[in-house]
């Protein structure tokens, strides 16, 4: 947690992470607090989807989930890439992973071979902060939205080499074993910022979709830019809980905000 203040104005900044393990304990108290106290609460954004949009998404979830026909992963990864994978997956009883599609595979791979469970994992940042919201009657919004026909479109056009890079990066999270989520949240609960970046499950997921989608991403960053920028001008405290790599990556938010002269405290995020 970063603050950043500026006469009646002070912006608090979260860098939270999902996948924790449910066994894994962290304290909540300074961001039960912190959250309390704010005027304002953002978060992540939403996709708003009409049901058009899910229609859309049963009809080509073949499209989304499956190789065209004839292809498997081999014709898209390189030899070294390819048999880094096949030790990896060596223990499976079936070859069907060969023919699921290169995003899908990365997200296997993430969760089957390197233990991280977006959704069912224990209380993360967002949680914790959201239940204090609630208790405190606090305003918690969405930093911004995007169109669900935007995200459908970026599924389903995307070539299978666009997620070349995203399974690469899954590959390397999967060599490191089930205990790669454990640490890369022990290191988030120890504020090891830096190496929660540098996490070989944090790099898989700014490769892979939405982060790593080339028309979503920018969008993704873009509304966080406005949002911190408005925030800043803003009277009162309000609070950011943003991906943590968004905020302590190499030319993020943070570098941003200490480039303009503005005081982070906070713990070290190099």
């Amino acid at each position: 947690m970063w603050t950043v203040t500026r006469g009646d104005t002070t912006l608090i900044l979260v860098g939270a992470i999902t996948g924790i393990p449910r066994d894994l304990a962290w304290r909540p108290d300074d961001l039960e607090a912190a959250a309390a106290r704010s005027d304002q609460i953002l978060t992540p954004q939403e996709g708003r989807a009409s049901f058009s949009d899910v229609l859309r998404v049963i009809w080509r979830i073949r499209t989304i989930a499956r190789m065209p026909n004839g292809q498997t992963s081999a014709d898209y990864l390189t030899p070294d890439w390819q048999a880094r994978l096949e030790t990896v997956m060596a223990d499976e009883r079936n070859e069907d992973w060969r023919n699921k599609s290169l995003l899908i595979l990365g997200f296997d791979l993430m969760q089957d071979k390197a233990g991280y469970a977006a959704r069912r994992g224990g209380d993360d940042a967002m949680d914790v902060i959201r239940r204090a919201a609630r208790r405190a009657r606090v305003s918690v919004r969405p930093v911004g939205t995007v169109r669900g026909d935007e995200l459908i479109d970026s599924l389903i056009t995307a070539p299978q080499s666009a997620h070349v890079p995203c399974v690469q990066a899954a590959i390397a999270a999967a060599e490191q074993g089930p205990e790669a989520a454990r640490e890369r949240a022990e290191d988030w609960r120890a504020l090891r910022v830096a190496d929660v970046v540098a996490s070989p499950i944090d790099r898989a997921l700014n490769e892979c979709w939405p982060w790593g989608d080339p028309e979503i991403a920018p969008q993704l960053r873009q509304q966080w830019a406005a949002a911190i920028e408005t925030a800043m001008i803003s009277p009162g405290v309000t609070m950011g809980v943003a991906p943590i790599r968004l905020l302590a990556d190499e030319g993020g938010v943070l570098d941003g905000l200490k480039a303009r002269g503005f005081e982070v405290v906070g713990p070290e995020w190099k």
